[in-house]
């Protein structure tokens, strides 16, 4: 019975699962190749009668007899205990663990790119991490970023090479190939773009490239395109001979290509927007200086009302209007009679003659208010050297010819001249619209016009010249084009007959000029259909409108508007 107690056979069986046991390093190699976790040893049987003694037999060779000290029994002989549970198995690399790990990596270098494309106002530095960060995420030994500039210039952008033995060697050969390529870009006769198609360059920069940079060194590329156009390569490069360009690491140089596109927009587009702001500060400048240009008050003429109103479409416009009093030669009031400016009161004004101009300079903007300018300037000097109406128009073109002619611009203008005392208005038209004289005895509209063509067409163009005598009553409209061409909903315009309309309205109604004014802009308002704004809204927002100079927000008026409304009282035949 005590033979086969538990405690005597466990003390009977050999040393199991010691360094160097037959059977441990075949649970050993089962373990392993097997790929898991050791399983419980509680359910692992022990081994039987018939092991133990293969195990005797395998540790003494099967030709020997154990042997033992002299004076030992062999059966005296008790070998530990041993715990079968406690197996040493080999450690094992987590390969989720190792995942995971990349993972972190990864989203660390994005993380850093990301911070660099919020955070960073420099163009360079988030290009300079571009480079390395895509050599870190392809495990490659460098990174390279070559632009191609819209002006046909090709140039390394960035550099990145973890050998500092190599890096200038490899940045020298990079800069002389883009270098030779942009020589060439420049040399045809498309300078200023790129000649080649980008395929065919972006293939024969890499093949340059890796002849260069020699047969022991692998190199990949992958575009940078900005919307539809390539802008660039960014390549990554190693002399790894086992470097493996598989799937993954195309990814993520895609990627990291992508993000360096947004960046290079993002700065053109900010560069753009600074210009937008500049120049949006010059055009307050020069609206500022064209409106302090229009009369900023009207003249006091006896038995006659005025008003005006110049409507921009942009901040500076190229309709003109100005009231110019002209001294009557020999007055008391002429200069050249040694009168001294301010010694007649604004009721002695029948010394004068009132000119009344009104032009249009063809196209908006700086350019137009600049050339308005000018003209104000020499309409002046002309009227008061006491010309013509005729003859200032002709003058004025002559003056003005090859200016205009360098510009390719023309300008349409009214000149008009009322006498106080005979209440006669003499005018002459340089292809400008003609202004609606209103009869107020009769209620009818008659169009004052001459022949004569654009200021600045021909040289030497003949300008004519004819006389109105003015009644009580009676409204003359100076106008622009902006007007007549003002257009609804349908695409219908107002034309001269709905100006002509809304004139017989307002005469009929009011006597103020100024109240004919205002019915008049109401009436071409509620023609267009405005819907209680202002502006008309550029459609959904597109970044590329910023790169674009002629799109702007603008006010509803395509073209600049400008009414002059002239009355004469109805007492002014007593006076």
């Amino acid at each position: 019975m005590d033979d086969h107690s538990p405690k005597q056979a466990t003390s009977s069986q050999p040393q199991v699962g010691l360094s160097g046991s037959p059977w441990s390093e075949k649970v050993s190699a089962q373990v392993s190749d097997s790929g898991l976790f050791p399983v419980n040893p509680i359910s692992q049987p022990l081994p039987s009668e018939d092991d133990l003694g293969d195990l005797r037999s395998a540790q003494v060779g099967p030709e020997e007899e154990p042997t033992c000290p002299p004076g030992i029994s062999p059966d005296a002989i008790e070998l530990p205990e041993v715990n079968p549970a406690i197996v040493p198995v080999p450690a094992m690399r987590d390969p989720l663990a190792d995942l995971g790990q990349e993972q972190r990596r990864v989203q660390d270098w994005f993380g850093a790119l990301a911070f660099a494309l919020r955070s960073f106002n420099n163009l360079n530095q988030i290009l300079e991490l571009t480079a390395f960060v895509a050599s870190q995420l392809t495990d490659a030994e460098g990174g390279a970023l070559v632009l191609f500039n819209p002006n046909g210039t090709i140039q390394l952008e960035q550099l990145h090479c973890s050998d500092l033995n190599r890096r200038d060697q490899i940045r020298a050969e990079m800069e002389r190939i883009t270098q030779n390529l942009s020589t060439q870009e420049r040399s045809t006769p498309t300078a200023g773009s790129l000649s080649v198609e980008i395929p065919a360059l972006e293939r024969l920069l890499d093949e340059r490239l890796r002849q260069k940079l020699g047969p022991d060194v692998q190199l990949f590329g992958t575009p940078l395109l900005i919307r539809t156009s390539v802008r660039g390569r960014l390549y990554v490069f190693s002399r790894q001979p086992d470097y493996r360009w598989d799937e993954r690491r195309q990814q993520m140089l895609r990627v990291i290509a992508d993000q360096a596109a947004v960046a290079i927009e993002n700065d053109e587009l900010t560069a753009a927007l600074r210009r937008r702001v500049a120049l949006e500060k010059e055009m307050e400048i020069g609206s500022y200086i064209q409106t302090q240009l229009l009369p900023r008050e009207y003249p006091q003429v006896r038995g006659l009302k005025l008003a005006a109103r110049c409507r921009v479409a942009s901040k500076v416009g190229g309709d003109y209007y100005d009231f110019i009093v002209i001294p009557m030669e020999g007055s008391a009031t002429d200069p050249e009679a040694g009168a001294q400016p301010g010694s007649r009161s604004p009721e002695e004004i029948e010394d004068f003659r009132l000119g009344i101009v009104i032009g249009d300079v063809m196209g908006k903007g700086v350019p137009a208010g600049m050339l308005m300018s000018m003209t104000r300037a020499m309409v002046r000097a002309e009227a008061l050297n006491r010309h013509s109406p005729a003859r200032v128009l002709q003058r004025l073109n002559r003056a003005m010819y090859s200016d205009l002619e360098n510009s390719n611009r023309f300008i349409s203008l009214f000149y008009s001249e009322y006498d106080p005392r005979s209440h006669r208005l003499c005018y002459s038209n340089a292809a400008h619209n003609p202004t609606l004289w209103w009869h107020a005895r009769t209620q009818e509209i008659q169009a004052l016009d001459t022949d004569g063509a654009l200021i600045g067409l021909e040289g030497h163009s003949h300008y004519s010249e004819n006389c109105v005598q003015l009644q009580p009553g009676d409204v003359v409209v100076y106008y622009t084009d902006g007007y007549t061409e003002a257009a609804n909903t349908h695409g219908e315009r107002l034309e001269t007959a709905g100006l002509m309309k809304a004139l017989q309205q307002a005469a009929r109604r009011y006597d103020s000029p100024q109240d004919i004014l205002e019915s008049l802009f109401e009436q071409m308002d509620s023609f267009r259909g405005r819907q209680g704004s202002s502006l008309a809204l550029v459609p959904s927002y597109d970044p590329e409108l910023l790169l674009q100079e002629d799109i702007y927000v603008r006010p509803e008026s395509v073209d600049d508007t400008t009414l002059v409304v002239l009355k004469l009282l109805a007492d002014s035949a007593e006076s």
